[in-house]
């Protein structure tokens, strides 16, 4: 099997990385072999455009049997405890639309695009592979953006616009291009901080990254295990 994980910054999956490099051997720069599968890292960069690009430019190099987004997130619901892994069953861009004074009217109904147009499924980027990965985390709907929320009125027009529970700058473009390459693929995500006016103070970053590493090996070696 051929795994590719990914991630935003380097920061979000190095200690996966140092230790898959402890226990398996590597082959060429951040691709290693484990149990006889090969298991890749990529940070692909922040954002939407670096996501697309990179996880593109990879695909066409190489065929994975699964790919695997890592990373954090904000989350809208204040019930899901900080640091928290979390998988996402559905993503969407969540601001690639137009501005009607005060109102938000998104690509499909604006007619530039079909919301039932492959790879969308009622305007949702969907993960149909979720039954069968059991993964053991809790499945969310997400949202991606490219301006991380920081204020109540953005707040409030998200929660009044979509039923997302996190929130991220790489998630749907992850998703777009998994299911547009035909390529199995889960992003999970770790609860590093609420969506509120923006408040540093109160994040948990390394709680965040370090849980989202936990769940991140345990899966990986369990699925190269065999």
């Amino acid at each position: 099997m051929k795994i590719l994980v990914t991630a935003a910054t380097e920061a979000e999956i190095a200690l996966s990385i140092k230790h898959i490099a402890s226990i398996g051997k590597e082959v060429k720069p951040l691709v290693f072999e484990h149990n006889g599968h090969e298991i890749a890292f990529v940070v692909t960069g922040v954002g939407m455009v670096a996501t697309a690009y990179n996880l593109t430019r990879i695909l066409t190099t190489g065929q994975y049997d699964f790919i695997l987004q890592a990373g954090i997130a904000g989350a809208f619901n204040r019930n899901i405890p900080l640091g928290e892994v979390l998988a996402v069953s559905s993503d969407r861009f969540a601001d690639l639309g137009a501005e009607d004074g005060e109102n938000f009217i998104d690509v499909f109904d604006l007619g530039l695009d079909n919301p039932n147009q492959a790879p969308y499924t009622n305007k949702l980027l969907l993960n149909p592979y979720m039954g069968e990965l059991d993964i053991q985390l809790k499945a969310v709907e997400a949202i991606t953006v490219n301006t991380a929320t920081g204020s109540y009125s953005s707040v409030e027009r998200l929660q009044r616009l979509y039923p997302g529970v996190l929130e991220s700058m790489e998630g749907a473009a992850f998703h777009y291009v998994c299911l547009c390459e035909n390529v199995k693929f889960l992003q999970i995500r770790a609860v590093s901080n609420y969506i509120e006016r923006r408040n540093r103070d109160a994040w948990q970053i390394e709680l965040a990254v370090n849980n989202l590493n936990e769940f991140l090996l345990k899966y990986i070696i369990e699925k190269t295990a065999q």
